[in-house]
C-alpha cells in the first residue's frame, strides 16, 4: 500500500468531555463496534479493579491504565481508526490539553440531563483556537433529561460552536422510542437489549410515509415531523469542507451504554472526519505526504508499569514512516536515535510495531531523552508549534524534608515536571521552587510519586497566587524596567522563559496598565 493510501487510511481523534457524560463508555462502544474488544466492561477490566486500592497512587494507577488504554487502535470499514481516550478530571486537564495537539478531529460527550458543563467548555475553547473538527454527541438518551432545541441552543451558546443536528432523538427517557438519522434518512427504533440489530432500522425517505404512524403512533410521529422541519429552516445544511475547517459541527444523540446511536455516529465520522492533517513547526508547515518521516512528543507516562520503572513517550508520527531499529535524529539533543520496541495499544493490549504513518501514535520507551515537544525527524531540525503550557491555578513552595536527599529531589522534581505533571517556577528574589498545579491532586500525586519512585520528601508551604503569566515584549528597555521594579514577582519556569506571578486579578491588572510595552500570556506558547 501506498504512503497516500496509508495516510488516507488513517483517522485519528480524542474524545473530550466532563467527567461522567459517559466518554469510557462511548470509547468502549466505539471499539466494540471495531471489532478490538470482544465484551464491553473489557476497558475496565478486572486487574484496573484490582489496583484501585492505594491511596494517592489510585489516581495514577488509574491514570496509567487510561494512559495505556488511552491510545487505542482498531480497523473499521477499511479504516484505521486511532482513539485517544483523554482523563475528564480537571485535576488532569493540562495532560488532555497536550493530549489534543495529537488528533485532527474531536468527538465532544455531552450528558442529555446536565447540559454543556464547565470542563467541556474548556477543552472544547482549546479545540476551537486550533479549529479542530468536532462532532458532538448527546449521551444518556434513556434517561430524562434537557429539550433537544435547549441542549442545541446551550452548544451554540456556551461553546459558541455552529450546531448541525445529523440525527434526532424521539421523545427521551421513559418515551425514548428511538432516533431518526437525518444524515442517512433512517429511523433506528429503540430496543434496550444493548444490541442494535438492522431489524431495528428502517428506512424512510420521506417522513409524510404512513409507516411511520404505524411504527411510533401518530402522536409521536406528527410531533418527529414538525422537530425535523424545524431543525430543516433553522439549522444550516451539512458541508463537509465547513466541519472540516472547524466552522460547523455535527450533533448526533444516542445512549452509548445501550449502543444506541454509537453506530450512526461512527458510520459518519468514517466517512466525513479528516485524515492526518498537516503539522505546524517553527520553521515551516510538514504535510503528512512527505516522504521523509517527522513527529513529535506529545505526552511522557513514567512507571506505567511499576515493576520495571519504566517511561513511555507518546510520539505522534507527522509525515513518512517511522520505522523500527532504524537511526531518527532527536532534534533538541542533537543526536541520532534508534528504537528497538515501539509499541502501539490495540485496545488494551500492546504491540511491537515495525512501521508507523502519519496519524498513527506510537509509545517508545524512554530512559529519559525526551521532553513533552521534542520532534523526531530524519535529519532536518524542524520544531513543532501548538504545545503549550497553560497557567496553572493552583500554586505552592515545595520544599525538601531530607536533606541528605536533595540530589533525588531534584532529580524527581525535573522528571515530573518533563513529564508534565506540573509546572515549575524559579523566583529571581530568592530562587524558591513553585509548583503550579492545575488541581489540588496533582500535589499529592507529585508528593507520593516523589517518595516512591525516586526516594525523596518534600513538605508544601501555601501560596496565595492568583495567575502565572509568561511576558514578552519587543522592548528590552520595557522588559529590563519590569525586572527592576517587580523583581519580587518574577521568576523563571524549566525552559528559562519569563513569567509575572500575580497574587491576584487587581495586581494583574495593575501590572498590564503599568507596564503598557509588555505583553502578559496565559499560555507558554506565544
Amino acid at each position: 500500500m501506498s504512503l497516500q493510501q496509508e495516510i488516507d487510511k488513517r483517522k485519528t481523534f480524542g474524545i473530550i468531555s466532563h467527567p461522567d457524560a459517559g466518554k469510557t463508555t462511548l470509547t468502549e462502544k466505539l471499539l466494540l463496534f471495531g471489532g478490538a474488544i470482544q465484551v464491553a466492561g473489557a476497558v475496565k477490566s478486572n486487574k484496573i479493579k484490582k489496583h484501585a486500592t492505594s491511596d494517592f497512587m489510585e489516581i495514577e494507577r488509574q491514570r496509567g491504565i487510561s494512559v495505556a488504554t488511552s491510545v487505542m487502535a482498531f480497523e473499521y470499514r477499511d479504516k484505521q481508526i486511532n482513539i485517544l481516550d483523554t482523563p475528564g478530571h480537571k485535576d488532569f486537564a493540562e495532560d488532555t490539553y497536550r493530549t489534543l495537539t495529537a488528533v485532527d478531529s474531536a468527538i465532544v460527550v455531552i450528558d442529555v440531563a446536565k447540559g454543556v458543563e464547565e470542563q467541556t467548555e474548556k477543552l472544547v475553547k482549546v479545540c476551537r483556537t486550533r479549529s479542530t473538527p468536532m462532532i458532538v454527541f448527546i449521551n444518556k438518551l434513556d434517561r430524562e433529561g434537557k429539550d433537544g432545541f435547549d441542549l442545541l441552543d446551550d452548544i451554540e451558546v456556551k461553546l459558541g460552536m455552529k450546531a448541525c443536528p445529523l440525527s434526532w432523538p424521539i421523545g427521551m427517557g421513559q418515551r425514548f422510542k428511538g432516533v431518526y438519522n437525518i444524515y442517512e434518512s433512517k429511523l433506528k427504533l429503540f430496543a434496550a437489549h444493548g444490541k442494535q440489530l438492522e431489524e431495528d432500522t428502517i428506512e424512510i425517505s420521506n417522513l409524510d410515509d404512513p409507516i411511520l404512524n404505524e411504527m411510533l403512533g401518530e402522536a409521536i410521529a406528527d410531533e418527529l415531523r414538525e422537530e425535523v422541519n424545524t431543525i430543516n429552516e433553522i439549522y444550516p445544511k451539512f458541508d463537509q469542507e465547513a466541519y472540516q475547517r472547524g466552522e460547523l459541527n455535527p450533533v448526533f444523540f444516542g445512549s452509548a451504554i445501550n449502543n444506541f446511536g454509537v453506530k450512526e455516529m461512527l458510520d459518519c465520522f468514517v466517512e466525513i472526519a479528516p485524515s492526518p492533517l498537516p503539522r505546524e513547526t517553527e520553521e515551516r508547515m510538514v504535510k503528512p505526504d512527505e516522504e521523509k518521516f517527522t513527529g513529535f512528543i506529545f505526552k511522557i507516562h513514567a512507571n506505567m508499569d511499576p515493576k520495571h520503572r519504566d517511561r513511555i513517550a507518546f510520539l505522534r508520527v507527522c509525515s513518512g514512516v517511522f520505522k523500527r531499529n532504524v537511526n531518527f535524529y532527536h532534534v533538541r539533543q542533537d543526536k541520532k536515535m534508534k528504537f528497538s520496541n515501539p509499541t502501539m495499544f490495540m485496545a488494551s493490549k500492546k504491540n511491537i510495531v515495525d512501521d508507523a504513518y502519519p496519524g498513527d501514535i506510537v509509545g517508545i520507551y524512554d530512559s529519559g531523552n525526551f521532553k513533552i515537544g521534542d520532534s523526531l525527524t530524519e535529519g532536518e531540525e524542524i520544531h513543532f508549534k501548538g504545545i503549550p503550557s497553560f497557567s496553572p491555578e493552583q500554586f505552592r513552595f515545595i520544599n525538601n524534608a531530607d536533606p541528605m536527599k536533595s540530589k533525588q529531589l531534584n532529580k524527581g522534581i525535573n522528571q515530573l515536571m518533563e513529564e508534565g505533571v506540573a509546572q515549575l517556577f524559579t523566583k529571581l528574589d530568592s530562587n524558591r521552587k513553585i509548583i503550579g498545579t492545575v488541581g489540588a491532586l496533582q500535589f499529592d500525586v507529585i508528593q507520593h510519586r516523589l517518595e516512591h519512585e525516586y526516594g525523596a520528601k518534600c513538605t508544601y508551604e501555601s501560596l496565595a497566587m492568583h495567575k502565572a503569566c509568561w511576558v514578552s515584549s519587543e522592548s528590552e528597555e520595557a522588559l529590563d524596567e519590569l525586572k527592576s521594579r517587580r523583581r519580587n514577582n518574577l521568576a523563571i519556569d524549566k525552559d528559562g522563559k519569563l513569567v509575572y506571578l500575580a497574587e491576584s486579578a487587581w495586581t494583574l491588572k495593575m501590572a498590564q496598565d503599568n507596564h503598557p510595552d509588555i505583553i502578559f500570556h496565559t499560555s507558554s506558547e506565544f
